[in-house]
């Protein structure tokens, strides 16, 4: 065997084990409960209604991420499981869904452990989606690891307001709440700088603004901040679309 074809059944290897992590992550759900968000028996203090966590409707994001991320991993092994841009972002992918698999089962039982692991999952997301973004096959590559890593951005942050108000940590529920929606910004703006791929920007504007539905007329200030992240990210990732023609 040489070289070339080394490297090529290397590549074929990747391929393949993106989609069997693809797959595990895929089927996670129906080997446990569904996930809406922590238990409010997880924290030290519970949090029950936390303002951090999005309206219950954005978690129907995860079926559109599902199918997406079954073609991109089907299209990646059968029509290009030997092409080097998409062979770059396996590696990270494959970390991310391999740790994402278990994911659901963990977060309930254990909100610290979940919130490590769905950061991890982000980072592999994210490096993903920087190696693919700018290549061909935008609607294959790109786009579902875009919708996938925006998800996450959002998920990480909240996940952060949960621990952080979950354990008394000085600024109560709702600081914390506003912790998360600055650092989620921070993040997307700063992907987004990097790749500008809508679909990554799509998904947390989606959380953002589910974030806003579940606290109007419960904290509207944080509600209208939300609704004003989610209009930033929109118009950063407009301008950036109009630059690139």
């Amino acid at each position: 065997m040489n070289g070339a074809e080394g490297a090529r059944d290397t590549a074929r290897m990747k391929a393949v084990l993106v989609l069997a992590a693809t797959l595990a992550f895929v089927m996670a759900p129906f080997a446990s409960d569904s996930f809406g968000g922590f238990e409010p028996s997880l924290f030290p203090v519970p949090q029950d209604d936390p303002p951090v966590q999005p309206a219950g409707y954005a978690f129907s994001i995860w079926g559109v991420i599902y199918i997406w991320l079954i073609a991109h991993a089907g299209y990646g092994l059968f029509l290009r499981s030997d092409d080097p841009a998409w062979d770059a972002t396996r590696w990270p992918m494959i970390v991310s869904l391999v740790v994402g698999a278990p994911w659901i089962a963990v977060a309930g039982m254990n909100a610290l452990a979940a919130t490590a692991m769905i950061w991890v999952m982000l980072g592999g997301a994210v490096l993903a989606l920087m190696r693919a973004a700018g290549h061909g096959d935008r609607w294959w590559l790109a786009a579902p690891i875009g919708l996938y890593a925006g998800w996450l951005t959002a998920a990480s942050c909240v996940s952060v307001g949960l621990v952080g108000a979950g354990w008394g940590i000085v600024l109560g529920a709702l600081g914390w709440a506003w912790v998360a929606l600055v650092l989620a910004l921070v993040l997307a703006l700063a992907v987004l700088r990097r790749t500008a791929v809508p679909e990554y920007g799509a998904a947390v504007i989606w959380a953002l603004v589910a974030v806003a539905v579940a606290n109007m007329g419960s904290a509207t200030i944080l509600a209208l901040a939300a609704l004003a992240a989610a209009a930033v990210v929109a118009v950063t990732l407009a301008g950036m679309l109009r630059q690139r023609g």
